[in-house]
């Protein structure tokens, strides 16, 4: 499964965020998708929504 699937269904998942959160989240991938963007930026873009990403990102094993 690729990272940005595995990321989307985290953070719907996710009991520690809003459902805005969730969605601006979800924003982000998918721009990080079409732009083909460094795996770097988004995991930077996401801390900045809600911290609670670090330990999205490492359960998932992506950091």
């Amino acid at each position: 499964m690729p990272k940005f699937e595995q990321l989307k269904e985290a953070i719907e998942a996710s009991e520690t965020l809003s459902s805005e959160e969730k969605t601006q989240s979800v924003k982000h991938i998918e721009e990080w998708v079409r732009e083909d963007r460094a795996f770097g930026l988004i995991y930077d873009e996401l801390l900045e929504v809600n911290m609670a990403f670090k330990e999205i990102f490492r359960e998932l094993g992506l950091v």
